[in-house]
């Protein structure tokens, strides 16, 4: 019996963590994250501070949360697209993969964006967000790693690390101009040019040399 109640607490508990991280997000992406209080996301949530409290320390901690789901499944979108193995792998093939599936909502790029802002003045938040998207690089150099077997990458790249850096700087340039321009179909296709050219010799064909 004391199992099955354990478990069903543990159920509720994971329950109520998920309910406070959607309420945040929502509260987050209309107000913006500096302007939101704890009070507010309880009561978007339906939920009471002790509720909060026994899930996160506080909203940087929430935050995190929601940047650790956003980056491994931006994570597992990048890496399905780039894991063929095989004599036939065909990198321009796998940049239209990843630029079909990958995230591009605007809500989160709203809230990431104003979280960068409150890190960048906050020296211990910068570290945990810096350490967030080196596990996101890592991923993506994991799978790059994989491909280089099979395809070259360009050499001003210098490795798969310095490469898999160039896939975020490219995704973080064209996030912020859709932030601007609203145009998610135009943000595809110009990520799809940024990354063929990055991970090619940018004609369309794999670098071969």
């Amino acid at each position: 019996m004391a199992v099955e109640g354990t478990g069903r607490v543990t159920r509720r508990r994971v329950r109520t963590r998920a309910n406070l991280l959607d309420a945040a997000f929502s509260v987050f992406a209309a107000k913006g994250f500096g302007h939101v209080s704890i009070e507010e996301v309880c009561e978007a949530a339906g939920y009471s501070r002790g509720a909060f409290y026994s899930n996160f320390s506080s909203l940087d901690e929430l935050f995190f949360a929601l940047y650790r789901e956003r980056a491994d499944l931006i994570a597992e979108q990048v890496s399905g697209a780039l894991a063929l193995d095989g004599p036939d792998l065909d990198v321009p093939a796998a940049v239209d993969r990843v630029t079909d599936v990958l995230l591009l909502d605007r809500d989160w790029l709203l809230v990431k964006t104003d979280f960068l802002v409150h890190a960048a003045r906050g020296p211990d938040v910068a570290r945990s967000l810096l350490e967030h998207r080196a596990r996101l690089r890592q991923a993506i150099a994991d799978r790059l790693g994989r491909a280089r077997g099979h395809t070259a990458l360009p050499s001003v790249l210098g490795d798969t690390d310095g490469a898999a850096r160039a896939v975020v700087a490219a995704y973080d340039g064209v996030t912020t101009q859709l932030l601007l321009d609203r145009d998610v179909e135009h943000a595809r296709a110009w990520l799809k040019q940024l990354l063929t050219a990055l991970l090619t010799d940018g004609s369309g064909t794999p670098d071969q040399h």
